[in-house]
């Protein structure tokens, strides 16, 4: 008895054929939901930089041309640009000194949350010691406080240690209130690493600091990159702590802008080339650092 073996010129087309082609519909539907997502990226991103481009403009103009015609005339009127405003601005000691004190306070500031934070964040993912997950529990649930309740019994304690309305004082509010973040951040990322390879570092004979500097953190990079950035902008930009916890005398550059106000803010001339200036070095900072940003975001999104 043989056995029935199938011819396969008979065999039916459906066994033979390969995947259905695809439709000339299902082309152009795909090709056509590309395009559409990416005009409708251009529109959003255009709208978006449209209030900073208009801020750019307005900088350069007379505070008459800006009080009676709109930003765009000056596009097509090349005699209203001038650096008439700038020269005023950067001659203004307040403004410049306020620059310097903007940068005392947000390099320390920074630097304090990376180092601290990457420490404790180390601890956190690779450090057995009571009450650990307890203790990141409640780290985590300090990123759901608002500043805003702090300030009054911050502001006591600062006035009672002699640090109210100064630079260090400054420095340490936000040191303060970045660490929950920081350490949230990077420890998810410093979990990532493998752990046989802080095994192999141990059995080399490296202790837990040494290990810390020479492995974690140069694989921390990316993490760290965006947690520097992250800082940086929120004390740069900041104006509420400045406000109440900064010296009168020198304060920062988003508090100095504020006390150029004249009455209605009619003072465009003396606000538009500030907060151009004030956006340019964290907008500089984010676009020179965006890959490392967008992979520390990233960090821990992924198991």
């Amino acid at each position: 008895m043989t056995a029935h073996v199938p011819d396969p010129a008979n065999a039916p087309a459906s066994a033979n054929a390969g995947p259905p082609p695809t439709r000339w519909s299902s082309r152009l539907a795909a090709l056509a939901s590309g395009t559409v997502v990416r005009v409708v990226l251009v529109v959003l991103g255009v709208l978006w930089l449209l209030p900073t481009a208009g801020l750019f403009v307005s900088s350069f103009r007379d505070p008459r041309d800006i009080a009676s015609t709109g930003w765009w005339e000056a596009l097509t009127d090349p005699g209203q640009w001038s650096f008439s405003n700038y020269d005023s601005l950067l001659g203004n000691e307040k403004f410049t000194g306020s620059v310097w004190t903007t940068v005392a306070i947000t390099l320390p500031a920074t630097a304090l949350v990376i180092v601290l934070g990457a420490l404790a964040a180390y601890a956190f993912a690779w450090m057995d010691f009571p009450g650990r997950d307890w203790l990141f529990l409640v780290v985590v649930g300090l990123l759901v406080v608002p500043i805003q309740v702090a300030l009054i019994p911050v502001a006591r304690l600062f006035n009672t240690l002699g640090i109210f309305e100064t630079t260090a004082g400054v420095v340490l509010f936000h040191s303060a209130f970045g660490l929950p973040f920081a350490i949230f951040l990077l420890r998810n990322f410093f979990a990532e690493i493998p752990r046989e390879l802080l095994e192999a570092a141990r059995l080399d004979g490296a202790g837990e600091l040494r290990l810390f500097f020479r492995v974690v953190l140069p694989l921390g990079g990316p993490a760290i990159a965006a947690l520097a950035i992250f800082q940086f902008m929120w004390v740069w930009n900041d104006m509420l702590v400045a406000l109440i916890f900064a010296d009168a005398g020198s304060p920062p550059m988003t508090v100095a802008l504020q006390q150029e106000m004249r009455q209605f803010g009619s003072n465009f001339d003396v606000l538009a080339p500030g907060a151009f200036l004030t956006m340019l070095i964290p907008l500089a900072i984010f676009f020179a650092f965006q890959r490392q940003f967008v992979s520390g975001v990233m960090a821990g999104a992924v198991k």
